[in-house]
């Protein structure tokens, strides 16, 4: 197969993938995700364009912004089809309804394209298989979060496999990726953690339930921001499992994601623990409720958004940050600008404004490989002849990168956005 790759999202930079496939045939040309980023007034960043006429169909590896955010907008005058799990396609509705109330204004598509992009949609199976025109496409579990999958395309001879993002380790809610017997020429990956290692998951579970039965021991208040989309559901699995007899809350986008996870058991790996969080603990549904939970000592409140930008934890923050009583609790990652990553840096919420008296802590929930495990995963795949590292800083996908040629003799591309390989 005469492959050509261009990358139109995540060279060097991550988040906004999207990597245009093109067969030899000059007929077949395949889109790896298409997603959006945001800039820091929070005001959307698509990849790169290429005529939707030109795309056979999309390949969605999950439901996260980055991967699935700007895809509708390749259905503006086209309608290629789509292929994803029924779970992404269920989740990815619900997220880029919601992108579409807060960011319409600056979107270059409406809701129109997204119905167009969901009635164009093939809902594919883990383990499943199928052709493209000339290309035969298998669908592999990539571990990152539930509905998640990676692909690997076939034609003649030639392999190329894409991992969208990829988590090694077992959660309550995903099973690891496994490798084993992959075959695939050209491994395109992500590089997020390419420089370090993630701590010890269990470590981080026992540091994380430690702190939290100390704050409410004490009688404060734990407030736990966390993403919407996976990372609310761990959190509270992990609760359940290790303090089920909290007085736990849960509010915002959480609660949807929750009942679709609840939906689909098959992507779900401790579906009992889900379970238990929907029997035994409570959805916030009122803004009186919420003023309640803050005056309420010896509570945990899980709640988006995960970086302190919008959503319910604005409500709750401002209520809470005043009390040294009360704890919050950041797990998931904080870009450069954000709130959280302000509050980690500096004690505060806003520039110039007061130090936060609660106390606060971060704890490593990633649901991306390290760069051991990245590393394990290149090593593992048969007959690899060279790797193309997206959806990395630059120091990441360099040190990576360096690290495969040196010890395992495999060549690394690292594009930038626009660049066309030949391979």
């Amino acid at each position: 197969m005469g492959i050509e790759l261009t990358v139109l999202g995540a060279g060097r930079e991550v988040g906004r993938a999207a990597v245009l496939l093109s067969g030899a045939d000059g007929r077949t040309n395949i889109m790896l995700d298409y997603g959006v980023s945001f800039d820091e007034d929070d005001k959307p960043l698509l990849p790169l364009t290429v005529p939707p006429s030109k795309i056979t169909a999309i390949l969605i590896t999950h439901a996260h912004l980055d991967h699935i955010g700007a895809a509708p907008f390749l259905y503006t005058s086209a309608r290629p089809m789509a292929a994803m799990s029924r779970l992404t396609l269920e989740i990815g509705r619900l997220m880029i309804e919601d992108m579409l109330r807060l960011s319409g204004y600056y979107l270059p598509f409406e809701y129109p394209e997204l119905i167009t992009m969901l009635e164009n949609t093939k809902t594919v199976g883990l383990g499943e298989s199928f052709w493209i025109n000339n290309i035969y496409v298998d669908v592999l579990n990539s571990g990152h979060i539930p509905g998640a999958f990676m692909y690997r395309l076939v034609s003649g001879e030639r392999s190329v496999a894409y991992t969208g993002d990829v988590n090694t380790i077992d959660t309550r809610l995903s099973r690891r990726l496994s490798t084993d017997g992959v075959e695939a020429n050209i491994l395109i990956m992500e590089s997020t953690y390419g420089m370090y290692d993630h701590p010890s998951r269990q470590r981080v579970e026992d540091l994380f339930i430690e702190t939290v039965r100390s704050v409410v021991e004490d009688g404060g208040i734990a407030l736990v921001p966390a993403f919407s989309l996976a990372r609310s559901q761990e959190i509270l699995a992990l609760l359940v499992e290790r303090l089920p007899h909290s007085n736990v809350y849960y509010d915002g986008m959480a609660k949807e994601i929750l009942d679709l996870f609840l939906k689909h058991r098959e992507f779900i790996s401790r579906y009992d623990l889900l379970e238990k969080v929907k029997n035994t603990f409570t959805p916030v549904r009122s803004s009186e409720m919420r003023k309640r939970i803050c005056r309420e000592p010896g509570s945990i409140v899980v709640t988006p958004a995960g970086m302190l930008k919008g959503g319910p934890v604005q409500y709750y923050i401002k209520r809470l940050w005043n009390d040294e009583k009360n704890t919050i609790i950041l797990v998931s990652y904080q870009a450069p600008t954000t709130p959280g990553r302000r509050l980690l840096m500096l004690g505060s919420l806003e520039d110039g404004g007061p130090r936060v008296r609660a106390k606060i802590y971060w704890f490593d929930f990633s649901s991306h490989a390290g760069a051991t495990d990245l590393f394990n995963l290149v090593k593992s795949v048969k007959n690899l002849e060279k790797v193309v590292l997206v959806h990395g800083g630059e120091d990441s996908i360099y040190t990576l990168g360096y690290r495969i040629r040196e010890e395992l003799g495999v060549d690394f591309i690292a594009p930038k956005n626009g660049e066309k390989l030949s391979l």
